[in-house]
């Protein structure tokens, strides 16, 4: 019969030191099943997200889209920023439309510069461009059309030169 009273004291000292447990679940069940429905519907929805994007890409091909891109190049060290890029065309573009009066050998550098800035927007942004095959007046028409995908891309330039206008009067 000593077996069977120890028995119940143990039980007795483990339901004591368990009380003050049982009291906090009481009082915190909503809180601790309001995280762990939180939590539940959190996964659900980056599960349901991540689906969503494999069907997308099936959808699209995005691997036959992507296969061709060196990834490299675009952590480059020496690459230089897109906004920086774009921030020198505007910058070269407003010298090369208001070069009235300045020496030929400025404004020919400024027109090298501001062509390889576009070059570097283009492979910045994955657009074809032919500016260091031609010459003359193909030149300028590659140098207008480059300009308009670069402005379909989003990136605004100043304006064609002002001078082009009065010199064809």
């Amino acid at each position: 019969m000593g077996v069977d009273r120890t028995l119940w004291v143990i039980l007795a000292l483990f339901a004591a030191a368990c009380l003050p447990v049982l009291i906090a679940l009481v009082f915190c069940a909503d809180e601790i099943l309001d995280r762990l429905v939180c939590a539940v519907s959190e996964w659900r929805e980056r599960r349901r997200e991540r689906r969503t994007i494999a069907r997308l890409d099936r959808a699209v091909g995005a691997d036959a889209l992507t296969r061709d891109i060196d990834l490299r190049e675009l952590d480059r060290e020496d690459r230089l920023p897109l906004e920086q890029i774009v921030a020198e065309l505007r910058t070269l573009g407003t010298h090369r439309t208001t070069a009235v009066g300045r020496a030929a050998v400025w404004k020919g550098g400024t027109v090298e510069a501001y062509d390889s800035r576009l070059r570097a927007a283009c492979r910045a942004l994955g657009i074809d461009e032919h500016l260091t095959e031609l010459t003359g007046v193909d030149l300028e028409i590659e140098r207008v059309r480059v300009e308009g995908l670069l402005h379909r891309a989003g990136i605004a330039l100043p304006a064609a030169r002002a001078e082009q206008g009065e010199r064809h009067r």
